[in-house]
């Protein structure tokens, strides 16, 4: 028996994409096009101390003796392929994937056999039009010798190789070249748009297409996790989960996009049926509708994290360009590795946005099944304190006013020892300090909070109320702008009164009595807070009359003890307490 010949080999395997629907079109007119593109391809893979072993149809698969000039080779014709496709005289604009590997491979005569050319392969068939992928052991010989921009593309599934490989995604330098599936329209190139503004997105609810109408849950869920994965990073503006989701029946998507500012949105369906999940994603541009992006996946419910990470990375790259989003780190946020205590948190949530008093107890109940499941699920401890906080607000809950408080502080604690990153908890204990007047340890929470996720309007308005507080007023009334503009009517509220009673706070500290009048009179209901605010910046202003409109609004809102009252306000400045303690006794 012959000795089997092996050695070290880079294997790339490349081949254009819908070349079967093209053939079926125009046979001819694919056949010289192809040709072209094969050529560009071949010579180049020569050029580059490459070798061409096995072509079929529309596919090339090639040998390199260095991973470097393979991967210098790959991007070399993709961007030549690119400027072929952007001249005019160009009939047939045809694409092209390519996957790298490096293996021990079989020689025999001129062919190449084994797990490497089956891997390249299989990696090249995991790409979207235009784009380069390559396994770990590529990208680890690759990164300091080349100029290329190298991003993780989380994992992918590999036929009879691996369920969970690991891929790498690389971008030619031609800085006209995009991976996107419409890559022809260019669109990266478009993103810094209306003077280097932030891109604003609304993630829509999306269509719910289970026969099982008790999987609500999992698709409301799914979408409020790449919400929150959209608002971690810092290059976007994001429109809450509650202002997205409260688009109206008859109303079409891009109206609503319009009369929100909004510049991109993103929607879909939701189908699962047992352990699997298909979703359908569209990245659509506003106001015209054009569908920038789009995806199916039909996976397992385990992986869910991965298709939320690449929908992101996805996304974010067809409108920032290919960067480092610093933000993916899904590791370190999956709430649980469990995917029962992941279902029972998404049911907890559920209950919790519905904001009624048989839900907030359901919640409670499905945040403790929760952590039953998973002791170690963080976020499940973080919003049962959530869930109390907004019981003990709201009157839902009965009982020992001291225990369920400790219910909540306990919660907290736990969610803090399991992982003190997440901006739930640090949003939360933010809120726990400044009620506390703990106003340096209400800041630096908010502060962590908003770090991690400068889109959340919780957060915006939670760490503004700090700042303006603190002294920093330019700054927090910037976040609490924000935070009107996102969310403009909060969960559980019927209107803007809220925000606007927030901004109300913040000019007052800011000693801007115009914007103190201006926002005051926005807000349809006041409470005892707003109304002395208000009436304190008409007093500055020479503008307080006190007439029968006054007197009966001071009865209104006028509390047993003011002095009580304004201790709640949460003052830092004692000097600024005592003047809104005067002002208040002079108005009896």
């Amino acid at each position: 028996m012959d000795k089997v010949k092996r050695k070290l080999a880079t294997i790339l395997a490349t081949d254009c994409v819908n070349f079967s629907k093209f053939m079926e079109d125009n046979e001819e007119l694919t056949l010289s096009n192809l040709k072209s593109c094969r050529e560009i391809i071949e010579k180049t893979i020569q050029d580059s101390s490459g070798r061409v072993f096995h072509t079929a149809g529309d596919s090339v698969i090639a040998e390199f003796a260095s991973p470097v000039e393979c991967v210098n080779a790959a991007a070399e014709f993709q961007n030549l392929i690119y400027e072929r496709n952007s001249q005019e005289n160009t009939q047939l604009k045809l694409m092209w994937r390519v996957g790298i590997h490096v293996d021990d491979v079989i020689i025999e005569g001129e062919n190449i056999y084994g797990s490497g050319v089956n891997v390249a392969a299989r990696l090249e068939s995991q790409c979207e039009p235009g784009q380069i992928l390559i396994s770990r052991i590529v990208q680890d010989q690759v990164t300091r010798r080349t100029n290329f921009v190298i991003s993780p593309a989380g994992t992918k599934s590999l036929k009879n190789i691996s369920d969970n490989f690991e891929v790498f995604n690389i971008t030619p330098n031609n800085e006209n070249n995009n991976t996107n599936a419409n890559s022809e329209k260019n669109f990266t190139s478009k993103s810094n748009f209306k003077n280097n503004k932030k891109p604003k997105l609304a993630v829509l609810q999306f269509a719910n297409t289970s026969n099982d109408d008790d999987s609500g849950y999992l698709a409301d869920g799914i979408v409020e996790d790449l919400i929150t994965e959209f608002s971690m990073i810092k290059e976007f503006d994001v429109l809450s989960r509650q202002t997205a989701f409260d688009i109206k029946k008859e109303q079409k998507a891009i109206d609503f996009a319009v009369s929100h500012n909004v510049d991109f949105i993103i929607s879909g369906g939701i189908r699962s049926s047992g352990k699997r999940v298909r979703i359908t994603i569209e990245l659509s541009e506003v106001p015209n509708g054009n569908i920038i992006w789009s995806n199916k996946y039909d996976r397992v419910l385990e992986d869910i994290f991965d298709v939320q990470d690449e929908i992101v990375r996805k996304i974010t790259i067809a409108l920032l360009g290919n960067l480092e989003i610093s933000s993916l780190q899904r590791s370190k946020r999956k709430p649980t590795e469990n995917m029962t205590s992941y279902e029972l948190l998404l049911r907890g949530k559920e209950q919790h946005h519905k904001v009624t008093k048989e839900a907030n107890s359901l919640a409670l109940d499905f945040f403790d099944k929760a952590t039953e499941a998973d002791s170690s699920n963080a976020q499940a401890y973080a919003w049962k304190a959530c869930t109390i906080g907004q019981g003990l607000g709201r009157g839902y809950l009965q009982g020992d006013f001291n225990k369920l408080w400790g219910d909540a502080m306990e919660a907290l604690k736990k969610a803090q020892d399991l992982n003190e990153n997440d901006f739930e908890l640090n949003r939360l204990l933010s809120a726990v300090h400044l009620s506390n007047h703990s106003y340096d340890l209400a800041e630096e929470h908010g502060r962590k909070a908003h770090s991690i996720n400068p889109n959340d309007p919780r957060i915006l308005s939670g760490y503004g109320e700090v700042l303006v507080r603190n002294g920093s007023t330019k700054e927090g009334i910037k976040l609490l702008n924000k935070a009107l503009e996102l969310d403009p009517i909060p969960l559980g509220q019927s209107n803007s009164d809220n925000r606007f009673k927030d901004l109300l706070l913040g000019y007052f500290f800011d000693r801007d009595f115009e914007k103190c009048n201006e926002i005051g009179m926005k807000i349809d209901s006041h409470d005892s807070k707003s109304w002395l605010l208000f009436m304190f910046a008409k007093h500055e202003l020479d503008s307080l009359d006190k007439n029968e409109l006054f007197k009966s609004e001071y009865e209104k809102y006028s509390p047993d003890n003011w002095k009580s009252a304004i201790d709640r306000f949460h003052i830092p400045d004692e000097g600024i307490k005592e003047e809104i303690e005067n002002f208040a006794d002079s108005l009896i």
